[in-house]
């Protein structure tokens, strides 16, 4: 929980908690606070309008008790979603954009948005895409943090993308990253032919990735920690033993273990201390 000091000496005295720990990175951590549902939802609520992050914790955990890091890309990762950047190349931004949050939100299947709006990238020069990494992909907040910890613990890091292999195959060699995967986009003569070579990377194959990489490691997906922000996430997010929704669309939200609203990336350290 982000410290903002009159609320949290408001909710130290509402929970009667008995010890008020100091973390990192300007947060606390309350103990053996006394719980019911109508003060659990007051506080929520009291929270999320004072844009603090909170989360309820049955049992302390460390990065120790996990082995992998799974990650959705385009808005978990990275702050853009690279098809929508791609399509701003062909003055299609919005017509595109409105086709990805619809499709974020649960409201249409992934599989036929993605094909709908790759097709409206035929003829594009492939140059596009060099031009969306280097001019408008940047990295979330608090995400090379993150991954800094994560990497020094020891566990695994994997991710795993509706979006493309040119943009997870840089971003896999810039951050030292373990495993990849994601949708091929078909370029012949330089140019987009508005195709998907190969399986496309829907919920189900991110799902299918988790377990695969689990069973590559020896270890069972509850040792996964699986972040992500839209409903194409929810699968995989379902089998992990901790699943974190960042900045994500509300359907997420309330199926996550915990959800990052305010905080960046690095917001999950401190549920990990």
């Amino acid at each position: 929980m982000i410290i903002h000091q009159t609320l949290i000496d408001e909710f130290t005295y509402q929970l009667k908690a008995n010890v008020n720990e100091q973390l990192a990175n300007g947060s606390v951590r309350l103990h053996n606070i006394q719980l019911n549902d109508s003060l659990r939802e007051q506080i929520e609520q009291r929270c999320f309008e004072a844009k603090i992050d909170l989360y309820w914790e049955e049992k302390q955990r460390t990065l120790t008790d996990f082995k992998l890091v799974a990650m959705d890309m385009d808005s978990t990762l990275i702050t853009i979603e690279c098809i929508d950047e791609i399509a701003d190349m062909q003055g299609l931004k919005a017509q595109v954009s409105e086709i990805t949050e619809a499709a974020m939100r649960g409201e249409l299947e992934f599989q036929e948005s993605l094909l709908r709006r790759v097709a409206l990238l035929k003829g594009l020069d492939a140059s596009a895409l060099e031009r969306v990494y280097e001019e408008r992909l940047k990295l979330s907040p608090g995400a090379e943090q993150m991954l800094s910890a994560v990497q020094q613990a020891g566990l695994k890091t994997l991710l795993v993308s509706g979006g493309f292999t040119f943009f997870t195959d840089r971003i896999k060699q810039r951050l030292n990253l373990d495993f990849t995967h994601a949708n091929q986009l078909e370029i012949i003569d330089g140019k987009l032919t508005g195709k998907v070579i190969g399986t496309i990377v829907d919920a189900d194959e991110k799902k299918r990735t988790v377990e695969r990489v689990c069973a590559e490691l020896n270890i069972s997906p509850a040792a996964a920690i699986v972040m992500g922000d839209g409903a194409n996430d929810l699968k995989m997010m379902s089998i992990s033993g901790l699943s974190v929704a960042f900045r994500a669309k509300p359907v997420v939200r309330q199926q996550a273990s915990l959800a990052l609203n305010f905080a960046g990336l690095n917001g999950v350290l401190n549920y990990l201390s």
